[in-house]
C-alpha cells in the first residue's frame, strides 16, 4: 500500500511588528495645587512608531515636558491608555515601572542629573550595576569613548564642563541600548555652539543604535531636525507635521 507525502509547505516570510513603540489613547494628566485641580495633559493621542525621532514644541506651560514624564513612567496618567515599549505603564508598580526605565527607556534631562560626588565613569556605570550587569564598567568606557570622553573618564562633573556633563548623561541614557530616548531640551543649558555639537551626537547616537527618539524643545531649527513635529498648547496636541505614526 503506498502512502503520498504529505505537500511541502512553505512558512510565510517573518514580517516585522508594526505596532507602536509609544501609543496613548485619551491620556489626561491632572495635578492638584492649591488653588484646586489643574488639568495638565487634556486628551492626548499619540502613536510612534519604532525608529522615529519626534520633536514636541510648544510654549511653556503648554504640557510638553508633562508628556514626556508619562512617557518615563515617572507621572502617571490621571485617565486614559498608556502603552510604551510594549508595556501597559497604568497596569505597573513602581518596582515594574524601575525596571522598564532601566531596560527600555533612556532619558537625557536639561540639567545632566548626574551624581556629584562620582566620576563620569562611574555616573555611566551606575544604571549597569542596577541591572547587575558584570561588565557594568567596561561597557561605561566604551559608551564614554563613544561620545568623545576617553580622557574624561576620571573627571567629576565639576571638572567638566556643560557640553561634556551633558555627554556623560547621554552615555548615561545609552547605557542599556534603550528601544526608546527622551530628551527633555537637552541643550537648554548650552551655548549655541557647544549645543549643536550635543545635538549632532544625539541624533548620530540615535541613528546607530535604531532607538525611538522623543524630543521636548523649544528651538524650532531643531525641531526640524526630527522626522516628525508635535505642536502642544493647553495640554493638547493641536498640529502634526512630517511622517506619520504606522
Amino acid at each position: 500500500m503506498s502512502s503520498l507525502a504529505p505537500p511541502h509547505v512553505t512558512s510565510p516570510p517573518h514580517q516585522p511588528s508594526t505596532s507602536p513603540i509609544i501609543e496613548l489613547r485619551d491620556v489626561r494628566l491632572t495635578l492638584a495645587s492649591r488653588a484646586g485641580a489643574v488639568d495638565i495633559l487634556r486628551g492626548v493621542s499619540l502613536r510612534v512608531p519604532a525608529g522615529q525621532s519626534v520633536a514636541i514644541v510648544g510654549p511653556s506651560g503648554s504640557g510638553k515636558t508633562s508628556l514626556l514624564m508619562v512617557l518615563a513612567g515617572l507621572e502617571r496618567a490621571t485617565s486614559g491608555g498608556v502603552q510604551v515599549a510594549g508595556h501597559d505603564l497604568g497596569q505597573l508598580g513602581e518596582d515594574e515601572l524601575a525596571r522598564v526605565r532601566g531596560a527600555e527607556i533612556g532619558i537625557v534631562f536639561q540639567s545632566f542629573h548626574l551624581v556629584p560626588t562620582m566620576t563620569a565613569l562611574e555616573n555611566v556605570a551606575l544604571p549597569l550595576e542596577f541591572a547587575g550587569d558584570p561588565d557594568a564598567f567596561d561597557k561605561a568606557r566604551a559608551l564614554l569613548d563613544e561620545v568623545g570622553l576617553g580622557v574624561r573618564h576620571d573627571h567629576f562633573p565639576a571638572q567638566l564642563s556643560g557640553g561634556e556633563q551633558q555627554r556623560v548623561a547621554l552615555a548615561r541614557a545609552l547605557s542599556a541600548r534603550p528601544k526608546l530616548l527622551l530628551a527633555d531640551e537637552p541643550t537648554g543649558n548650552l551655548d549655541g555652539k557647544t549645543g549643536r555639537a550635543v545635538v549632532d551626537l544625539l541624533f548620530g547616537l540615535q541613528k546607530r543604535r535604531q532607538s525611538t527618539l522623543v524630543l521636548v524643545t523649544h528651538d524650532e531649527r531643531l525641531a526640524a531636525e526630527c522626522q516628525r513635529t508635535i505642536r502642544m498648547a493647553d495640554g493638547k496636541i493641536v498640529s502634526e507635521t512630517g511622517a506619520l505614526a504606522a
